[in-house]
């Protein structure tokens, strides 16, 4: 019979969850990150992205859809703060928004390829 992953008698140290509790508005926001992130094609664009600042016809290119949709995935990562774009002539080129942006998704890579 499988253990149950609970304690059996509801018992909390006091201290740390006091402890804990007053630094939680430090996650605050931290999820639209990773709601932006779990989108599979958002994911590769970010990747992309981390190794090459790329137009957006570029990155249609390499996700294989229209410019439109890539521009669409684009805009929602930037408004997230975790691309950002400038514009020259007639072209738009994207990069990644800041190094944490590039670290925490080389942590997530090591992270799957220790499970497999």
């Amino acid at each position: 019979m499988k253990e149950r992953e609970v304690c059996d008698v509801f018992q909390y140290d006091q201290q740390k969850v006091i402890d804990v509790r007053e630094q939680l508005h430090e996650v605050e926001g931290v999820s639209q990150i990773f709601k932006a992130l779990a989108d599979e094609t958002r994911l590769k664009i970010i990747f992309a992205l981390s190794k090459s600042e790329l137009c957006v016809c570029d990155v249609a290119t390499i996700i294989e859809s229209s410019t439109a949709a890539a521009s669409h995935h684009l805009r929602h990562l930037k408004k997230h703060g975790l691309a950002k774009s400038r514009k020259e002539g007639k072209m738009v080129f994207y990069t990644i928004d800041d190094h944490h942006v590039t670290v925490l998704l080389e942590q997530a890579i090591a992270h799957s390829k220790e499970k497999k």
